[in-house]
Formats: C-alpha cells, structure tokens, sequence
C-alpha cells in the first residue's frame, strides 16, 4: 500500500548540486562477479593489457561524445532531439488538413507516403520500422485506396486493440470518414460517451474500455452521434479544458488529427477547439511534407543529457539546464489526471517517466528542495497498490499502457532513492516503503529467464538495462532481495542475443552494463550513428530519436571512463 504524506515545504533550503564530483554505486557483493568489466569492483572479462588499451580509447570517444551532446543544448537549456517521422502520424494529420479544405500540406503529406512506402506494399510506424496492418489500413485511407472487406477489416483492427476502444475506435472512425467502411457508423463501437462527464478522479473505478490519454477522442466522436449533439455545447467545453495551449491534445500528431477529423464530422469545423486543432498541424508539418508522432519530448531528452554528462564541470550548461527543468515543473493539475501539481510531463500531462527522470537529473545538477518534494511526492502519490508505477495515473490498469510497468517502477527507484536522504526526515520512512514494494514488484515482474520487459522501449534489453540500473542504487542491507535479481538479470544481460539486427542503442546498454561490445562504443562518437526504431511512444507506436544513440553510447562511455580511473588508481 502506497503511504501518503502531506508535509509543509521548506522552501528555504537548498540541495547543492552533486555536478562538480563523479559518483557511483559499487556492487557491494561477490554475486555478480564476472558480470561486466565496467561495473565497479568486478573483475574484467578480458586480460589486462587488453582492457587498459581500450579504455585509453574509451576516455578519448568519451571526451568527443560529451562534445557533441554538449552542443545539442539549445538556447532555453534544453534538449530538443528529433522524433522521426511518422506514416501514421502523416496519414491522419493530412487526411484532417484535407477534411479542412487546407489542401497545399495535406498533398505534401499524400506525396511523403507515396515516397514512404515499404516494398512490401504497406507502412510501418516509423520509416526504420516493419510494415504493419494499422499504419497501412490509415495509409490506404489517406491515399483513397482499396482496403478489402469492410467488416473483415473492422474485425481486425477490434481484435488487434481488444478492450482499448481508445485506440480502436481512431482508426474505425478515420475509415468511415474516408467512406471506406461506409458512412453510418455501424461497425463502430459504442463509446461510454455519458460517462466521460463523470469527475476525473472516479475514473479509475468505472472500468472504462480505453486508455487516460485516450479520453479527448471519445468527447469529439461522442457527438458525431445525431442524438448526442445536443449535448454539444458541454462536450466542446470538455474538450477545450485538455486542450494545449498550442492547439494539441499533450503534443501528440495522431491524436490532435483524430479529435478534429471528428469535430469536422460533427460539423463543428468553424469551432476554436477544432481551428486549434487545425493550426497545431500546421504548425508541425516538416518540411518534406512529414509530420512526427509527437513533438520533441524535451523534458525526458534533457533528463537523460543530464545524467550521461555526469561528472562534466566545464561551462554553465549545468546552471541552464537547472533553470530549464525548473521552469518545466507542472505547477497545475491537470484535467486528465487527478494527481497534485509537481510532476513533469509532455503538453501539459504529467507522467513518471518525465518526472522520475527529471529528479533524477536535478540531484545531480542541484536544485531548491521544494522543487523535489513536490516531485516526490507526486511520484508517491501515483504509486498503484501493486507497487510499481504507472505512466499517467493510478488505478486506471484497463490498458497496458495504463499499468505498472518495470521500466517507469525502475526509474521511480532511482528518483526517491537519490532525494531519500535530502529531503525531510518524513519522507524517509515513506519512500523508504515504497521502495520497498517497488522492489517486490520488479521481483514479480522478473521473467524466469532474468530479463524484464519494458513498456516504454521496445526489447527486454532495455528493460533489464533500466531496472539493474535502479536495483544498483540499493543498500543490500536495506533491500536484501535485490541480490538475487541482480545476479538473475546480470546474467540475462550477459547472454543476451546480440545479431546485426540488434539496435545501436541496445548494444550501448548492453556494453555499459556489462562491457560485452565495448569495442563498438569509440566508433558510435566518431560517427554519425543512425538512430533505431526503440522508442514507444503513448499511442503505442514505434520511434526512432535521433539524440539517442548519443545518450545510449554517452552514458556506456562515461561508465568505461570510470572504470578507467579504477585501474590506472590500482596500477599506481
């Protein structure tokens, strides 16, 4: 059971910044010896002569890759990477712009898909992706292609969503509009549209079939319904109330277009939700007639920038990306979610991931303690009875998307962790136990071959990656179970496959963990490394980020450095 506590901020105090000293946590156990030559006090896999040769290599791809993450902090302090783009993305924004009667960049967009189109015929999620039935179906809807059978098609998209009308129901509606399942709405399902007025925080006990950052479309498409538009007027003023203040639904392409295409069908072109809506895709379209699947998650880029520089003292990049995640801190609840101000999110909507991350980085960089107890305490607040952490809000687990998950619970470890003995003594015992049944959850969460999925990244690599990293920050002593997963999941690691298929980003988890492959780090900073498909982003959709491998490889680099500094200490 998560515990609440509601503690008055000490506004006046200050956490100095931990920038200007390089730490780590040891392994504090024989248990995981031989696991990796790059994790403190194991020892090396390979001979000593060889090893010290390349991490001579390693300090120097090391010193060029803080280089060029340094000189991607854009002006404001932050990060802004580059999402790739996005048939789905494309297709949806386009079709909306067409209904508009924008038509220059909907044709733009037509002929980016005519040029995106795999050799098998159909559309992945993203260009570095495989074909899939969802993408392809919106494509062909788009471009006024042939789809085939109308109800086999509504049969499939239905099983391949299951319960999640949220994300079923999107792609049902983009079909009829492009008269491919006919106009009447029949193989749509119904959506508990009178349920939606209910207030925010009794979502999570009306089982409702869809996902929480799902709930804009089913407003909009409520009222598609002849005889629901006259509940209209309520409608659009629920709508407006989630809507960004640059016209988005939380900075996501296909769900923006999804919510107007069905406000233009409801007859409400003219209405300001719906031209919000309109310049927000306007605003977004590339300049090769592409749009991504959501704009630059700049709050979790930033985050992770942050945490691969740890150690770097030179400039005043620390002191701007401070400020920056400052300034980014939600100081309002948001309507989608019912959790108290304080956490860090993408267009208004906090999540943990962001906000997990942010603290993180800001206990590095140093910050007001207020700043982090309210982060803090939004992350202990969102913690669900299970013990791990959903993404956006607590007890809404209709959606995989909506439950606990290894990789946010992970991340969730290492932010109440490193603030646990900053803050007010209060919080100690009460992160203490959430950690504590974190900790259990990951045990449960842990398949029986060591590895441990991840929601928000495509591969158990990553997962596994995320959650030994969190597990590494523990005290033994404390958290006595966290030995034996260790042990599990460093032997995973270990094995894990690693063919040509295998991402960049994947392989620099895997040698910074481990130090398997670590002779392919130097090379990923003296090129350009083309970014692979990890990313999942809210819609479920796959990604490509092109700062990735940068941060990936970045951090593997910095924990070869450290281990470098080890072992020329020992052989003076």
């Amino acid at each position: 059971m998560t515990v609440k506590v509601r503690i008055s901020v000490p506004v006046q105090r200050t956490v100095r910044s931990t920038a200007n000293r390089t730490t780590h946590h040891s392994i504090p156990h024989p248990a995981l010896a031989g696991c990796g030559f790059f994790v403190p006090e194991v020892a090396p896999l390979l001979p000593r002569a060889t090893v010290l040769t390349m991490l001579e290599k390693i300090q120097k791809a090391h010193a060029r890759m803080r280089e060029k993450l340094l000189a991607e902090q854009g002006p404001s302090g932050l990060w802004e990477g580059e999402v790739s783009s996005s048939a789905m993305a494309t297709a949806v924004a386009a079709f909306t712009l067409k209904l508009a009667g924008n038509t220059e960049p909907a044709l733009r967009g037509f002929q980016w898909l005519e040029t995106d189109r795999h050799d098998d015929g159909g559309w992945g999620d993203c260009p570095e992706g495989p074909s899939t039935f969802i993408t392809t179906l919106l494509c062909r809807c788009a471009l006024n292609m042939e789809i085939g059978d109308p109800g086999k098609v509504a049969a499939e998209v239905i099983r391949l969503y299951g319960r999640d009308l949220s994300q079923s129901v999107p792609v049902l509606a983009m079909s009829m509009f492009s008269r491919k399942l006919g106009d009447e709405g029949s193989v749509i399902p119904r959506l508990p549209f009178n349920r939606l007025f209910f207030p925010r925080k009794l979502f999570r006990f009306l089982n409702l079939p869809m996902v929480s950052t799902g709930l804009p479309f089913p407003l909009a498409m409520g009222i598609v319904h002849p005889d629901r538009r006259k509940r209209a007027e309520k409608t659009l003023k629920a709508i407006a109330s989630v809507q960004s203040e640059n016209g988005s639904f939380m900075d996501q392409i296909p769900l923006t277009g999804f919510v107007a295409m069905a406000l233009i069908g409801a007859g409400q072109k003219e209405h300001p939700a719906t031209q919000n809506c309109i310049r927000f895709l306007e605003q977004t379209v590339r300049a090769d007639g592409s749009w991504p699947v959501e704009k630059s998650p700049s709050v979790w880029l930033t985050s992770l920038a942050v945490q691969t520089l740890e150690g770097d003292v030179s400039g005043d990049w620390q002191e701007r990306a401070r400020d920056a995640l400052v300034r980014e801190q939600l100081q309002e609840a948001h309507p989608l979610n019912p959790a108290e101000p304080g956490g860090w999110g993408r267009g208004g909507l906090p999540n943990a991931m962001d906000t997990a991350a942010a603290l993180v980085a800001l206990h590095q960089l140093g910050c007001d303690v207020a700043v982090a107890e309210k982060g803090v305490f939004w992350l202990l607040e969102v913690q669900n009875r299970d013990g791990g952490v959903p993404t956006f809000c607590k007890g809404w687990d209709q959606s995989p998307r909506d439950k606990s998950a290894p990789d946010v619970t992970a991340l969730a470890i290492r932010a109440w962790a490193c603030w646990r003995d900053q803050l007010d003594e209060n919080y100690f015992a009460a992160i203490f136990d959430s950690i504590q049944i974190a900790v259990e959850f990951l045990e449960k969460q842990q398949r029986k071959d060591g590895a441990w999925e991840s929601l928000w990244f495509g591969s158990p690599v990553c997962g596994t990656a995320r959650v030994l990293e969190a597990l590494l920050e523990l005290n033994l002593k404390e958290f006595p179970k966290v030995e034996r997963m260790l042990q599990r999941g460093f032997q995973w690691l270990e094995t894990a496959e690693q063919d040509d298929a295998v991402p960049v980003e994947e392989r620099a988890l895997i040698a910074g963990l481990t130090g398997n492959g670590a002779e392919l780090l130097p090379e990923m900073a003296e090129s350009d490394v083309s970014a692979g498909a990890v990313g999942i982003n809210f819609a479920g959709l796959r990604y490509s980020e092109r700062l990735y491998p940068l941060f990936f490889a970045g951090d593997a680099l910095k924990r070869g450095c450290r281990k470098s500094s080890e072992e020329k200490h020992e052989s003076e």
